[in-house]
Order: structure tokens, then C-alpha cells, then sequence
């Protein structure tokens, strides 16, 4: 099988898109994909007949025209099989995730998966395998890779002017008692962090992991009662991450976005900071305002765009015109099919490893060494 590292394919005019799964998620990417250039959703696949009709009432109430549907069981395989769509968008439940993307991707489709886009290392090797096997697209749609103080951290880093980047903290930290009961429900039982690439994604991108870095080994533990999980990660390169995960306790809504370079420092939360040096240091509204000074990518003016449009949420705009950006060029994607395995397996790795007793664990190379 060939490698799918910096993988191009030819320039799709209008990216036709199956979304998979409308949920929560999935109306709101439906939603969103209404302001996107060169893309159009075209079929929608859901068990529910009743979440297809309310997804077409939406779409007609803006004017658009509506989708081909599919309902029941085989509803995502029906979908996937369809001749004309590009892009299978699958906004499912975790467990299906790996399932339907690389089912996808076997009918010959490109795939955006939302997070996690597995939830075994078996799984993650799956995806890996198959996106090399048919040459297609697998983006995970990591959305906090493209958060507005994230985006300016990168080109500070980009710049020079943190030095060498020599740690990192990442975090979801989120109070889901009432807001998702399922959710509480899975991490009661998984034991490790089965939800790690809100905090990881950043970092990897920003560390170049598979690309000029890569995951060594990790050890991680789980507190009794609250269920909060560390996760410390040693690179190659001897950088250190550390992961987070606490949706049981009423802590204040944190992703920590800690970033510690030779020459300085960039925080988001809990509160914004920023230092260069002693005579350049910013925190709260100062260090946001200086931050914009480095909101410059061509992600963050697709940001900024999706504000000015209105869209709900602007980081998820600026993630999807990348992704639309990126196929319509035909150019590599910022996040692909490696990036999904590696930030994807940290959720069986950390519960091995806290099981037991936080014995260090490799993590594996999916580019098998490229």
C-alpha cells in the first residue's frame, strides 16, 4: 500500500457531499455548509425518517434545494454507494465512526468523520490502511484546530517568537451532567480519556507530529470517584504534552491551550496570556488584542469571514472551507488520515495504561515509518 503523507487528488469543482447522521451535529453542519463555496450537500442519510424530513424543512426554509434521502439501517451504506457525491460527511455516534469511513472511502468517496474517528487502535489502523489501499481522503473534523487563538499561537510559533516549542497542555474540560447524559454515562465506564482531540489536535499540528515529530510513548491516570484523567505524552524529540479530561466536576469550561517555547509563553485559559519577555507580556483583554496581530492564515481569514457571514460557530466554518478549500484544489488537507489514527488511539492507550498502573505504552507510528 502507498503512503497517503501530503496525499493530492484531482480538483473537484463542486465537492458533492452525503452527510451521515442528523443529530445535533449533523443539522448544524448542514446548517453551516449553506455559506460554503464550492460544496453543496446533496443526499442525507439518518435511521430516522423524521430527522430527514425536519433536515429538508430546514434547507427549503432557506431557500435551497432539497436532498435525496435515506432512512434506516442501511441508510449509510446506501448513501455511500451513490455514484455522484464526492464527500461522505458522517456526524454519527463514535462507534460507528471508523465503520461508515472506511466503507466510504472502499465506494471510493472522500471522507470528513467527526471526533473521535475511532475509538480502538485496531480501528485506527483500519482507517489508515484503507485510506492507503483507495488513495482517498480521510479528514477528522477537529474543529478546535481552528480556534481563533490557536490559529494566532501558530504563527507565533511560526514567526520564531516562542522559541522552541518544548511542552504543551491540552484539555476538555466540561461540565456534561445534564447537558449530555450519554456521554457521562461512556466515560463512567471507558477509565482513560476516550475524548482526546480537542486537546491533542492543536498541539500535534503545532509540535508537526508525523511530519517532523511523533508520539514515543505515554502514561496516564484516572482519578477514583471523579473520573478526571492525566494523560502525559513523550515525544521523539523529547517535547512533552500533557492531556487532560474532566466533564464530572463544575470546573469552569477550560482546553488549557498551553503552549511553552524557550523563548515565551501563550495561554487561552483561563485566562488569555501571552509573554515574549519581560517588557512583552499581555493577559486578559490585552493579550487578545495582541493575538489578533497574529490572526494572518489563511484559515483565520476564512474565520474571519465565517463571522462576518453570521455563521453560528466560526472556528467549525473556518474548518469546513479549508477542508472544501483543500478537494476543490486539490490540495493535501491540513488534518488527514494519520493525524486521525494517532490523535484517535490516545483513547485506548490512556485507559491501558491507567489500567495498568500507569505503565508507559508506545504509541504507534501509523506512517510506518514515513
Amino acid at each position: 500500500m502507498s503512503s497517503v503523507l501530503n496525499l493530492r487528488c484531482a480538483p473537484i469543482p463542486l465537492v458533492r457531499i452525503g452527510l451521515v447522521g442528523l443529530g445535533n451535529r449533523g443539522l448544524k453542519t448542514l446548517e453551516r455548509y449553506q455559506f460554503i463555496r464550492h460544496a453543496q450537500i446533496c443526499a442525507l442519510a439518518d435511521l430516522n425518517e423524521e430527522r430527514l424530513v425536519v433536515a429538508n424543512d430546514t434547507l427549503r426554509r432557506s431557500g435551497h434545494q432539497e436532498c435525496a434521502t435515506f432512512a434506516g439501517e442501511n441508510a449509510w451504506q446506501e448513501i455511500c454507494r451513490q455514484a455522484d457525491l464526492d464527500l461522505i460527511y458522517i456526524c454519527t455516534d463514535w462507534a460507528s465512526h471508523s465503520t461508515i469511513a472506511c466503507y466510504a472511502m472502499e465506494q471510493g468517496k472522500h471522507v470528513a468523520v467527526e471526533v473521535p474517528a475511532a475509538l480502538t487502535v485496531e480501528e485506527c489502523w483500519q482507517i489508515v490502511d484503507t485510506a492507503e489501499r483507495t488513495q482517498r481522503h480521510c479528514f477528522m473534523a477537529e474543529n478546535c484546530c481552528y480556534d481563533s487563538f490557536t490559529l494566532s499561537t501558530f504563527e507565533m510559533a511560526r514567526r520564531g517568537l516562542l522559541g522552541e516549542v518544548t511542552h504543551c497542555e491540552g484539555a476538555y474540560i466540561h461540565h456534561l451532567f445534564e447537558e449530555s447524559p450519554w456521554m457521562m454515562d461512556f466515560y463512567a465506564r471507558h477509565g482513560g480519556n476516550p475524548y482526546p482531540t480537542h486537546g491533542l489536535g492543536p498541539i500535534a499540528l503545532l509540535f508537526g507530529l508525523h511530519r517532523e515529530d511523533h508520539m514515543d510513548y505515554l502514561v496516564s491516570m484516572t482519578s477514583k470517584g471523579t473520573n478526571i484523567n492525566n494523560t502525559l505524552i513523550r515525544t521523539a524529540r523529547g517535547r512533552t504534552i500533557l492531556l487532560q479530561l474532566d466533564v464530572n466536576t463544575p470546573r469552569p469550561y477550560s482546553r488549557l491551550q498551553t503552549v511553552c517555547g524557550t523563548k515565551g509563553y501563550v495561554q487561552k485559559y483561563p485566562q488569555p496570556t501571552i509573554h515574549f519577555s519581560e517588557s512583552e507580556h499581555f493577559e486578559g483583554e490585552a493579550a487578545i488584542a495582541e493575538a489578533e496581530k497574529f490572526f494572518t492564515s489563511d484559515a483565520a481569514e476564512r474565520w474571519k469571514r465565517g463571522k462576518a457571514l453570521g455563521v453560528p460557530n466560526e472556528m467549525n466554518y473556518a474548518m469546513d472551507s479549508r477542508l472544501i478549500h483543500c478537494l476543490h484544489n486539490g490540495l493535501p488537507l491540513d488534518i488527514d488520515v494519520y493525524d486521525a489514527a494517532e490523535w484517535s488511539c490516545i483513547a485506548e492507550l490512556s485507559w491501558r495504561s491507567a489500567r495498568e498502573g500507569s505503565k508507559p505504552i508506545p504509541v504507534p507510528d501509523f506512517t510506518r515509518g514515513q
